[in-house]
C-alpha cells in the first residue's frame, strides 16, 4: 500500500485465496493505522472488521453501524450476512 492518509480499497482481496485473505485481515488494523480507510466489498468476511459499515442502496446510505449493530437491526445487512454465511455451513 502506498503511503497516504486516505486509502480506498475496492475488493482488495478478490484475487487472493482464502488463506492469504485471512493473513491480510489479521494485520489489517496494523497496516492501516493512522489512515482513513474505505473498503468497498461484497464479502462479509472483509467488511465485518470495519469500525463502521455503510450499506448502500439506490445511491444512498440505507444502514450504518458496526457488524454487531447491523445484525441487531435485522435489516438488509443482517439478511445478506445470513445468506452468505449459510454457504459456509
Amino acid at each position: 500500500m502506498r503511503e497516504a492518509d486516505i486509502l480506498v480499497l475496492d475488493e482488495p482481496t478478490a484475487a487472493l485465496d482464502a488463506g492469504r485473505e485471512y493473513e491480510i485481515f489479521q494485520r489489517f488494523h496494523e497496516l492501516t493505522a493512522g489512515k482513513t480507510t474505505i473498503v468497498i466489498s461484497h464479502r462479509f468476511s472483509t467488511v465485518r472488521v470495519a469500525d463502521r459499515i455503510a450499506v448502500l442502496h439506490n445511491r444512498t446510505i440505507h444502514e450504518l453501524g458496526t457488524h454487531a449493530e447491523l445484525l441487531v437491526q435485522d435489516g438488509v445487512y443482517a439478511r445478506l450476512f445470513r445468506m452468505q454465511a449459510e454457504g459456509y455451513r
